[in-house]
């Protein structure tokens, strides 16, 4: 994977009304936002998903399952926190 450079705080304010649902943990460096389903199949529908696109940009989150909530988390360790790829990656997300 392509090393990508680390957004700067203002290209991160630019990008954040289109982040909508998304929050900043440990100091910026990893995108993360939950959503609670209806019924566990559908959570695991979204994740299936999510794997889908995932792999199709070949940058993966972390993914975490608990009952009907899914939890992704988003990070370029080859850069070391956040940077385009990972805005792209929860833009996505979001379009599923």
């Amino acid at each position: 994977m392509a090393k990508y450079p680390l957004l700067t705080e203002k290209e991160l304010e630019d990008a954040w009304p289109a982040l909508e649902g998304w929050r900043l943990e440990e100091e910026g460096k990893w995108l993360v936002r939950s959503r609670v389903f209806p019924t566990f199949m559908e959570a695991i529908a979204f994740v299936d998903k999510v794997a889908v696109v995932a792999e199709e940009m070949n940058h993966h989150p972390l993914i975490g399952i608990d009952y009907k909530r899914v939890t992704l988390r988003l990070t370029t360790w080859h850069s070391g926190g956040l940077t385009s790829l990972d805005v792209e990656s929860a833009q996505a997300y979001d379009r599923l």
